[in-house]
C-alpha cells in the first residue's frame, strides 16, 4: 500500500524542523511542496525524487484544493512513498486534515509529522511570550480571513478577552481588526507585525492599534505576515518594542 507523509515544513527556517520531517523527506519518492515552503528543504530529498510545487494562488483555493486531493491520490498510485510538504504545521490553518480524508478515503496509509507553527514560533523568535504570568492567562490563534474571504468573527470574540491575539493570514484585513480592537481594548494596546519570520529576509513593525496602520504603510510590510496583540508584546526584545513601552509610559 502506498503511502502518504503529511509533514509540517516549520515557519521559513530550514533549521526549525524536526528530525522525523527530514527522514521523511530522505524516504520520499515524491513531494508536493507549498509556496511557504522554504527550497532548502528539498535538499534532503533522494536526487531521485520528483519534487513538484503545488502553491496556491489567492481567491481559488478551493478549487487548487481539489487539484492538489486529486495529485496526491495519482501519485499514490505511481509511487510507494508520497511528501505533502506543508509550511508551519499542517493542521493549523493547513488543510491538512482534508487532505488525510482525501488519501485515506482512497486507501492511502497517512503518517502525520506535525511541525512547528508559526503562530507560535515567529513570536517567540522575538521574545514576545504568547502568555505571561500575571499578564495573560491564554492565547488565540485565528485566521484573519475565512474560506468566504471575510474576516472571522472570532475576532470580535477574542478581542474582548485579555489573551493575547495571534491573527494569520490578516493583513487584507487590517484596517477591520484595528476598528475592532480599538472599541475593545482601546487605541493604546500594543501590536506587532511580523513578516516573513524566520527568514532571512523577516521585517517587523510594532507600536500601539492607533499608530499601527501609518507605521505599516511606512514599512510596506505585506503578506506574508503574523499580527500580534496584547500587552505581552511590550516584552519583546526588538528596539521598537521597547521605544513603544517608554513613549507609552510617558
Amino acid at each position: 500500500m502506498s503511502k502518504l507523509l503529511l509533514i509540517g515544513a516549520g515557519p521559513g527556517d530550514p533549521e526549525l524542523i524536526t528530525l522525523k520531517a527530514i527522514r521523511g523527506l530522505q524516504e520520499a519518492d515524491v513531494v508536493l511542496y507549498d509556496a511557504l515552503v522554504n527550497k532548502e528543504l528539498l535538499k534532503h530529498c533522494r536526487p531521485d525524487c520528483e519534487l513538484v510545487y503545488v502553491g496556491k494562488k489567492p481567491g481559488i483555493h478551493q478549487y487548487q484544493q481539489i487539484y492538489i486531493n486529486d495529485m496526491i491520490v495519482d501519485n499514490a498510485k505511481r509511487y510507494e512513498t508520497v511528501v505533502r510538504l506543508k509550511g508551519g504545521d499542517p493542521f493549523v490553518f493547513g488543510r491538512g486534515h482534508e487532505e488525510l480524508e482525501h488519501a485515506r478515503a482512497h486507501g492511502i496509509a497517512v503518517e502525520v509529522i506535525p511541525g512547528i507553527s508559526s503562530a507560535l514560533s515567529v513570536p517567540a523568535l522575538s521574545e514576545i511570550p504568547l502568555t505571561k504570568r500575571g499578564v495573560n492567562e491564554s492565547f488565540w490563534v485565528i485566521t484573519g480571513t475565512t474560506s468566504n474571504l471575510e474576516l472571522s468573527r472570532d475576532v470580535h470574540l477574542a478581542a474582548q478577552s485579555s489573551a493575547t491575539i495571534v491573527i494569520l493570514m490578516g493583513m487584507k484585513q487590517l484596517d477591520q481588526i484595528i476598528d475592532i480592537f480599538r472599541v475593545t481594548r482601546g487605541p493604546g494596546e500594543a501590536i506587532g507585525i511580523i513578516q516573513n519570520g524566520s527568514r532571512p529576509d523577516e521585517r517587523s513593525v510594532f507600536g500601539t492599534i492607533e499608530t499601527i496602520s501609518q507605521k505599516v504603510a511606512d514599512s510596506g510590510i505585506s503578506s506574508p505576515a503574523i499580527i500580534v496583540i496584547g500587552e505581552v508584546v511590550k516584552l519583546g526584545r526588538a528596539t521598537e518594542i521597547k521605544q513603544v513601552l517608554e513613549n507609552m509610559a510617558h
